[in-house]
């Protein structure tokens, strides 16, 4: 079985609701996913936008998830630090968590959340930029998910 992501507010391809963006709540959006590779460590999470004018802009960071987990709930704090040793890096934005679409008017942007499955913890500190992230997860990653919503004003 593939490594699968989803959630229940979007379906692939779908329009992120408000909430979830910079005009409503600008809280994540749960997520689930299952398919879990054998010898997974730890679980990263990256949410960009490559259809951002000044390239691709990163929404969310997040890692060392516990390889218990299956999924996030709606609205995890914007803490750099997080539970059972979890951490988030720093967006475009400038802040550790989860900043939701905020794209100026015209075309709407595709958001890519993608999923990594991790065959250790990363020697990663909270606060880390996607960058660095992605480093850490070179030869490291079992399976990578991803789901795509879009957004536009």
């Amino acid at each position: 079985m593939a490594l699968e992501l989803t959630s229940t507010a979007f379906r692939n391809g779908e329009r992120i609701p408000v909430r979830y963006t910079g005009d409503g709540d600008d809280v994540s959006p749960p997520l689930a996913w299952s398919g879990k590779p054998e010898g997974t460590q730890s679980f990263a999470i990256i949410c960009d936008d490559p259809d951002a004018p000044r390239g691709t802009w990163t929404h969310w960071v997040a890692f060392n998830l516990s390889p218990s987990l299956d999924m996030m709930p709606e609205g995890v704090p914007v803490h750099a630090t997080l539970f059972d040793g979890a951490s988030q890096g720093t967006n475009d934005f400038g802040r550790s968590g989860y900043g939701g679409p905020a794209p100026p008017p015209g075309k709407p942007h595709r958001y890519f959340f993608r999923l990594y499955a991790v065959d250790g913890i990363l020697a990663v500190k909270a606060g880390a930029s996607k960058q660095q992230l992605l480093n850490a997860l070179s030869g490291h990653t079992l399976a990578e998910a991803e789901l795509m919503g879009t957004y536009g004003r």
